[in-house]
């Protein structure tokens, strides 16, 4: 009886010592697994921190889930604008990749990991048994569908440690565009900060104003670079050319052309006082330059002091007022807009006899393109009316008192378009 004991007492001692050891057995290989996707995942943060791009990390990325996480087949989406691509895969049938057909399934899933289930319906989706959807701040940046994971004892551990390491490297790679995008939008703004400095170089500082006349400007971009130009130019003998022309677009363009266009001006105005000959070179160079994608809306006036004339030409730009004696006209002779065709179809040259105390007002659209909060523009007719209520004060005070009057008529409305204004008294 007591051998038989005995005997019993070793088959317990040999049970217990076997299930220990199997258990020991477990954890090394589950403690070895670990480590292994560790090291794994060491690596993937190392490629992080070096700058490696998009494609090497979605492929460390492929690798790690098909050798140290086990996963048998898997598809990892990412999202370009509004288009899911598929940057890495393993067992995917490609053939039934489609962005716009699983869009709408990839929304109904929330952030997170989850069993799919209606979402097998599709083709594509069909072969996998899970889905994992990382979001940055309420925008969908990956979606990764998976099947046959390798690791049944351990499912929820590897689904989590598969879960965590996506996000790493989803959350890395749109970290890495909006780097980019920020550096892109640093460059872009320090051209358009070139572009204004290049604008703020052509506009004239100076304006003359003596015996003959006086002269004022308005110069208010509606962003950093604008559209608008103005100039004037001035001779010995008192005579004066000036212009003021709307330029098509914004930005860095707008600006180069205006240089372009500033150029022009003033190197074709000191060599010849024909009117017409000066619109035409500058259409013609406009054209040059821009083949009839862009275009300039001018008014340009020469005005001889000992005759009393003006001459002009606009082509295609709003007609400015003119103010003699209380009465309101307007100067639209002229051409068509500049830089459209390769030769001008007709030029009118316009010319007026100015009476002493003459107002001439010339602006950009911008000015009366404004509008109220009822949705009422600052019409040609309110700025006639404005114009002669002011009539007798100087001719700054006059454009100062405007743009104060166009703040209160606006009201929080927004500034639609850029607003240039020269003006003239001629005494």
């Amino acid at each position: 009886m007591r051998t038989f004991a005995g005997k019993g007492h070793c088959m317990v001692e040999f049970d217990e010592k076997t299930l220990l050891r199997d258990q020991i057995r477990v954890l090394e290989t589950k403690i070895g697994r670990q480590v292994f996707q560790l090291k794994g995942l060491m690596s993937v943060t190392q490629a992080i921190n070096e700058n490696v791009g998009a494609e090497g990390l979605f492929e460390m990325l492929g690798r790690f889930l098909s050798f140290e996480m086990q996963v048998g087949s898997f598809a990892l989406l990412f999202r370009e604008g509004n288009q899911w691509k598929m940057v890495a895969q393993h067992e995917a049938n490609a053939a039934h990749f489609d962005s716009d057909s699983l869009s709408p399934l990839i929304d109904l899933h929330g952030a997170g990991t989850r069993k799919l289930i209606k979402e097998r319906e599709h083709p594509f989706i069909a072969p996998f048994e899970y889905g994992l959807k990382v979001m940055h701040k309420d925008i969908p940046l990956a979606y990764l569908l998976m099947a046959n994971l390798r690791q049944p004892d351990d499912l929820v551990s590897q689904l989590d440690f598969v879960t965590a390491v996506t996000n790493v490297v989803a959350v890395a790679i749109e970290n890495k565009r909006l780097f980019k995008e920020q550096i892109k939008q640093k460059l872009i703004n320090r051209e358009v900060e070139l572009a204004a400095g290049i604008q703020q170089s052509l506009i004239p500082h100076r304006l003359p104003s003596g015996a003959f006349y006086e002269m004022g400007s308005v110069y208010r971009p509606h962003f950093a670079v604008g559209g608008d130009y103005y100039d004037v130019i001035e001779f010995p003998d008192g005579k004066i050319t000036f212009c003021i022309a709307d330029i098509t677009g914004k930005g860095v363009a707008a600006a180069l052309l205006m240089a372009n266009f500033q150029a022009n001006f003033n190197a074709l105005v000191p060599r010849t006082s024909n009117l017409e000959e000066i619109v035409r070179e500058m259409n013609a160079a406009v054209y040059r330059v821009t083949e009839g994608d862009r275009f300039i809306t001018l008014f340009i006036a020469q005005y001889n002091p000992l005759t009393r004339t003006l001459e002009y030409v606009n082509a295609g730009h709003t007609p400015p007022v003119v103010i003699s004696d209380q009465q309101v006209s307007r100067l639209r002779s002229g051409s068509t807009i500049l830089g459209w065709l390769p030769e001008l179809p007709f030029l009118e040259i316009g010319s007026i006899q100015v009476n002493p105390d003459t107002l001439l007002f010339s602006y950009t659209d911008g000015l009366t393109d404004v509008c109220n909060p009822k949705g009422e523009d600052f019409s040609d007719h309110l700025l006639a009316e404005f114009l002669l209520r002011h009539l007798s004060k100087p001719i700054n005070e006059i454009n100062s008192l405007l743009i104060q009057h166009i703040e209160r008529f606006k009201g929080d409305a927004p500034y639609p378009d850029d607003i240039t204004v020269l003006s003239c008294r001629i005494h």
